[in-house]
C-alpha cells in the first residue's frame, strides 16, 4: 500500500495542494524591495531564496514565465505539477539525479537572458548552506545572482529540514531583493569560495530584516 501510495501521490496532491496554495496567495499583501535593480540589470539573472520560503515567490512570479530546477524524485514530481500550474518553466534534475543535464540546460537558458528562481541549499539541505551548483551556473552562464530574502508576518513553519514557511491568510510579505553578484569566468577556486560566502552571509542577512520588517 505504501508503494503504491507514493505512486500516485503527486497525481493525487498536486492539485488540491495548487488550489490551497492559490486561495491562500489570493489574500496575501506582497511587497517588493529592491526589485527594481533586478529589472535594471541586463542578461540572465538567479534569483536565490531558500528552500523553506518558496511558498510566496510562487504567488509573485505566477504567470511571468520564471524558470526553476525541480528535482527528479515524486515529491519533485509532485512540485513540477504545481509550480507549471502557476506557469513557471521547470528544468527537472537534482545534486542526485539528472544534476549535470540540468545544469547544462540552466547555463542555456540564462545565456538566452531567462530569470532563473534557484533555492542555493535545496533539495535535501543543509538549511542555509549555499551550494556549489549556484556558484558553477552564475561562472559559466555570466548571469548576476540575486540573494532574496523572504517573510510573512503570520505563518506556519513546517517541522522539515528547511523549515518550510507556510503563510496565514491575509499576512503581510516582503521580499528584499540585494545587490547584484557576479562569478566572474576567469575566477581561481578560491575566489568562487569568497564570493559564495560572502553569498550565503548577505543571503541571511537579508532574511533577518525580512523577518524584521513583518514583526519577528
Amino acid at each position: 500500500m505504501k508503494a503504491w501510495w507514493r505512486r500516485v501521490r503527486p497525481s493525487v496532491l498536486s492539485q488540491p495542494i495548487y488550489w490551497v496554495v492559490r486561495l491562500i496567495g489570493a489574500t496575501l499583501r506582497i511587497t517588493m524591495e529592491g526589485w527594481d535593480r533586478v529589472e535594471a540589470t541586463p542578461g540572465g539573472k538567479i534569483l536565490a531564496g531558500w528552500h523553506g520560503r518558496t511558498f510566496v515567490a510562487a504567488i509573485r512570479f505566477r504567470g511571468m514565465g520564471v524558470w526553476t530546477i525541480i528535482s527528479q524524485s515524486r515529491d519533485g514530481e509532485m512540485q513540477n505539477r504545481i509550480f507549471t500550474r502557476f506557469g513557471f518553466k521547470t528544468i527537472r534534475g537534482s545534486t542526485g539525479r539528472g544534476g549535470v543535464r540540468a545544469a547544462v540546460e540552466a547555463i542555456k537558458v540564462l545565456r538566452a537572458g531567462a530569470m532563473l528562481a534557484f533555492t542555493p541549499d535545496g533539495p535535501r539541505g543543509p538549511s542555509g548552506v549555499v551550494q556549489e551548483g549556484i556558484m558553477a551556473m552564475a561562472q559559466k552562464s555570466g548571469a548576476a545572482i540575486f540573494p532574496v530574502g523572504v517573510s510573512s508576518s503570520r505563518r506556519r513553519l513546517v517541522k522539515t529540514w528547511d523549515r518550510y514557511m507556510v503563510p496565514g491568510f491575509f499576512s503581510r510579505c516582503i521580499m528584499i531583493f540585494g545587490e547584484p553578484l557576479t562569478v566572474p569566468a576567469d575566477a581561481s577556486p578560491d575566489e568562487v569560495e569568497r564570493i559564495r560566502l560572502e553569498f550565503e552571509r548577505e543571503m541571511h542577512r537579508l532574511e533577518a530584516e525580512a523577518e524584521r520588517r513583518v514583526g519577528h
